[in-house]
């Protein structure tokens, strides 16, 4: 059984119809936004009570992507027919994760080092509340080298799919994907049936979700600004426009290495999934659209197999947009107690930071926790001042959200590239299409 395409018809026939500017998904998200900056600037009591809006469109989602993974997964798998191939695929995409967070980090760095966000503040360690950090990171620790990797690894199925663990649905859905490659996809037809069936059920389910993406963008937006305040953004001026100005050079950065290596026109996309990256931005989350975006990906000419193993591998290794903030982040806090760095001990801490930001995904408080640990390592000033970031660390979320994502995709399409996957006619369909927002998202079908 296949599922309905994904192409749109761009042929001889009815051209769709432009639907009305207040149907707009993307549209309907933006407004939600601006009322909930509104709601939380002038009735920041009101804003503050609204978290639960948000939480629960979020966990709407992620009520469907672990079984969305694994689906994707698997019949992507079975559809490549090549073992090897998924391993190729892993491989690069991990090269590619190391060296662009290890650039993010660089560039973090540099930034740092020009602008100098926390100079001139010469805060007093006795100052410091050493109990704030704990208590933003629940008393957690970021998980070492060998533990991550041994987590990968899920005790029990049932609980990687129960506890929505990616990187253990993931580990588990390529299994069971090579496992159907090796007895042959004709042997286990009714599996694959089943498997199919289940796309077109979860993708149901997804659209009905969808619908109220708006008041879950509200939510959240209302309950950041009424609980944190505009005020915050006087406070840390200097840090919130470095780390934002950094983030807009780097995504420029990203722009150009999806045209040199992917020849992916990345503007086209990000047109096309206007209304996820709409939605990450108001939610500050990224899990928000891990499901529409791989399947985004997939229309515009990223083989489900990489779309489906990249993107959710990416969401633990491949965090652009934290790495730029714990670099800055770092300077910021050393230039505030007045300690000047030398280019061997950043050297030291940006090798800290590359293993540390690691295992911070799903971690409460973890880039307190990144910072805690490099402070801790290098002795360059006392861990409690890590508590100076509290104030402006919820503010810098729709920075990290949007390099993650963005940097994310462009993985997805540098590696599909690079596999000799990428399926350039369906691309140039889909981002020819007159309204991509009448795109219909099903899976694009896997021949038997």
């Amino acid at each position: 059984m296949a599922s309905p395409s994904s192409t749109p018809d761009t042929g001889a026939g009815t051209p769709p119809v432009r639907q009305p500017l207040y149907k707009s998904l993307f549209a309907q998200i933006l407004v939600a936004i601006v009322l909930g900056i509104a709601v939380g600037a002038l009735l920041p009591d009101v804003g503050a009570q609204l978290k639960p809006l948000g939480d629960a469109f979020i966990r709407l989602i992620k009520m469907i992507i672990a079984p969305l993974i694994f689906l994707v997964i698997v019949t992507g798998i079975a559809h490549v027919g090549d073992v090897k191939a998924v391993g190729r695929v892993g491989v690069k995409a991990l090269v590619y994760f190391l060296v662009a967070s290890t650039f993010a980090l660089i560039f973090g760095m540099v930034v740092g080092n020009v602008v100098k966000p926390g100079a001139g503040l010469n805060i007093d360690p006795a100052t410091l509340d050493a109990t704030a950090v704990e208590e933003k990171t629940q008393g957690g620790a970021l998980p070492t080298a060998s533990d991550f990797l041994l987590e990968v690894i899920p005790t029990s199925v049932f609980g990687a799919f129960a506890e929505n663990v990616l990187l253990q649905v993931l580990f588990f859905s390529v299994f069971v994907g090579a496992a159907v490659v090796v007895i042959g996809r004709d042997k286990v037809a009714p599996f694959m049936d089943l498997l199919d069936s289940g796309m077109a059920i979860i993708f149901t389910i997804m659209r009905w979700i969808m619908r109220v993406a708006p008041v879950g963008a509200f939510g959240a937006m209302a309950f950041i600004i009424g609980q944190y305040g505009l005020a915050t953004l006087s406070t840390y001026a200097v840090l919130i426009a470095a780390c934002y100005g950094a983030a807009a050079i780097f995504i420029v950065l990203l722009f150009l290495a999806s045209w040199g290596l992917a020849r992916v026109p990345l503007w086209q996309f990000v047109k096309f999934s206007r209304q996820e990256f709409a939605l990450a931005l108001g939610t500050a989350s990224t899990e928000s659209v891990l499901p529409r975006i791989v399947t985004k990906l997939t229309a515009a000419g990223v083989p489900r197999s990489v779309s489906g193993l990249v993107v959710p591998t990416g969401y633990s290794f491949n965090l652009d947009g934290a790495a730029i903030y714990l670099a800055i982040s770092l300077l910021f806090l050393a230039q505030a107690f007045g300690i000047d760095l030398t280019l061997g001990e950043q050297l030291g801490a940006l090798g800290i930071l590359l293993l540390t930001s690691k295992g911070m995904a799903g971690v409460p408080g973890s880039s307190f926790l990144a910072l805690s640990a490099t402070a801790t390592a290098l002795g360059i000033f006392p861990v409690a001042g890590v508590a100076l970031l509290l104030g402006a660390d919820r503010i810098m979320d729709s920075m990290r959200v949007s390099v993650n994502l963005l940097g994310n995709c462009v993985a997805a399409f540098v590696v599909a590239r690079w596999e000799g996957t990428m399926d350039d006619e369906q691309m140039r369909r889909t981002f020819a299409a007159d309204d991509v927002e009448t795109l219909p998202l099903e899976p694009v079908p896997v021949p038997a």
